[in-house]
């Protein structure tokens, strides 16, 4: 037996699919700026990969502030209790049938490993490349600023592709990871909709 709950808000759903299509367009044009490959042109790329972290930034800050007004941050709040049973669950359980060890509800969206993941995220990933990211943009502002003249463009670029490499690989576990419901899609039209649908055993991801 499942039950089918709400479980996204409205403003989660816009917030989450808002900020995939950014980072989506950033990853493209991020590593067209880095030289991997020609697309669109550079220049048109460093404009359109600032305009969607600008834009990111922006949707970020509405988002911060609905978390709080609404409690919804508590979603995040890092355990680590039945951490290891997540890990057992996704490197062994997944692939024999195993029930799911996480009861997903209103209030507890996230398992415990996830909300270790979007800690990391938050604490190292964001940082490194939010800020090497803005050095980058005032690159010319720097004197002016005060920033130490010992401080590279290079060193400021190799530290933005390496936090470029964590996000697009946060980015794809998350979506492999959104397969493993008890459909290929079930995960997916949640986020649509908004209703998940909720065994009694603990289906979640």
């Amino acid at each position: 037996m499942s039950e089918r709950i709400y479980i996204y808000k409205r403003y989660e759903r816009f917030w989450h699919w808002s900020q995939a299509l950014l980072i989506i367009v950033m990853m493209i044009t991020g590593f067209e700026v880095h030289g991997s490959y020609a697309l669109i042109g550079f220049q048109k790329a460093v404009q359109l990969h600032s305009l969607a972290a600008w834009t990111l930034l922006t949707l970020w800050a509405f988002t911060i502030f609905w978390q709080f007004t609404t409690g919804e941050w508590r979603q995040y709040l890092p355990s680590l209790k039945n951490v290891g049973a997540m890990i057992k669950y996704y490197t062994v359980g997944i692939f024999t049938n195993a029930p799911h060890p996480f009861h997903k509800t209103v209030v507890q969206k996230h398992n415990p490993l996830q909300r270790l993941a979007y800690l990391a995220l938050l604490a190292f990933i964001s940082p490194l490349i939010w800020g090497t990211g803005i050095f980058y943009l005032f690159y010319g502002d720097w004197a002016r600023l005060g920033i130490d003249q010992n401080l590279s463009l290079e060193t400021v670029a190799v530290l933005h592709t390496l936090g470029a490499y964590m996000i697009t690989a946060f980015f794809f576990i998350h979506v492999y990871l959104t397969t493993t419901g008890h459909t290929v899609f079930a995960h997916i039209k949640a986020m649509i909709t908004g209703y998940e649908e909720v065994e009694e055993e603990g289906e979640g991801a």
